[in-house]
């Protein structure tokens, strides 16, 4: 958990971090990612959109819709978390932009 969460937090170090839906979460306008702990794995939810757009490089990873399954017995894949945290905070501000230029 302490691995993940310092790797989330040299990507986004302007993103505060949360607890929702009682998991560690982080949000800049809105929420980039959360996870959390299991049994036999560390469940990374970053919404939707990263589980689509990096497919390709999550096929050793058991994914849904808005999640990603990293075994606790191969590690968190550093690379990969920050590939999807930077895309995630892109998101967020391409976001939190058309909804100030909505309002204009």
């Amino acid at each position: 958990m302490e691995e993940i969460r310092l790797i989330i937090r040299q990507t986004a170090p302007a993103a505060i971090e949360f607890i929702s839906y009682g998991m560690p979460a982080y949000k800049m306008h809105g929420v980039l990612v959360y996870f959390a702990a299991n049994k036999q794995h560390i469940g990374f939810y970053p919404t939707a959109s990263p589980i689509v757009v990096f497919k390709d490089e999550l096929t050793a990873f058991k994914t849904s819709k808005g999640a990603i399954q990293f075994p606790v017995k191969t590690g968190i894949p550093t690379a990969i978390v920050k590939k999807i945290v930077e895309f995630r905070i892109q998101e967020d501000e391409m976001k939190a932009l058309s909804k100030k230029t909505k309002k204009k």
